[in-house]
């Protein structure tokens, strides 16, 4: 089949908006305009969440079958010295905005939550909060040995900080913290600059982390 001037004209023109979605995709979000020192980004092992008492919170995420791993529990604004901010506005979530946040989160009622207690902290509108999140999750790398765990497993929170570094590049153990309830895996919190360039040096999360031996993973659902 043979295409003429105009569709040729057509198509091109398709791929240059197909190209600059994709790039516009990729383009880092706003500078939050309030005041804070770091980012810190927790990613929730939802297996472990599910297994503390989770499933009363979250039955949809928590069913046989679903599936998830490390999810997005929330993007929190810190401080290095000082209590960090929270709850700074009591600003909602429109139906509109909330589009921007499905698939970010493991229900919409933790991301109106979540941007209510955390995002209203750092001066962006929901629209640009949420298009945050989504960045730096797509950005960090979940290391092979979490993407198909079939099995209970036992690791230390060393071994888990240093499977992170090796999968993301420039990424340190004094920017990454493991926490574990009860002997469970339940999430690692990774820390980044307010402008998303780079990761930040956080003692007060790192000081935090996990100090056993050895925890317990739970296997996927």
């Amino acid at each position: 089949m043979r295409f003429g001037p105009l569709a040729r004209l057509l198509g091109l023109l398709c791929g240059l908006v197909s190209l600059a979605a994709s790039a516009a995709a990729q383009s880092p979000p706003p500078v939050a305009p309030s005041p804070f020192d770091y980012y810190v980004m927790t990613l929730s092992w939802s297996p472990g969440f599910c297994d503390l008492g989770g499933e009363d919170k979250s039955p949809q995420q928590c069913a046989p079958g679903s599936g998830a791993g490390f999810v997005v529990h929330g993007l929190w604004p810190d401080n290095r010295r000082g209590p960090d901010p929270e709850d700074c506005s009591d600003r909602g979530v429109s139906f509109g905005e909330l589009s921007g946040a499905r698939g970010l989160y493991p229900s919409d009622g933790l991301a109106r939550y979540e941007y209510r207690k955390h995002g209203t902290c750092t001066g962006l509108s929901p629209r640009d909060y949420f298009a945050t999140v989504a960045y730096v999750r797509d950005n960090i790398v979940v290391p092979a040995m979490f993407r198909s765990v079939t099995q209970r497993q036992r690791a230390s929170p060393r071994a888990i900080v240093q499977a992170f570094v090796d999968a993301n590049a420039n990424l340190r153990p004094v920017n990454i913290a493991v926490t574990c309830v009860r002997g469970q895996l339940t999430d690692v919190r990774i820390c980044l600059t307010r402008d998303l360039r780079a990761f930040a040096v956080c003692p007060s999360v790192t000081g935090r982390t996990c100090r056993s031996d050895s925890i317990s993973i739970a296997p996927l659902r």
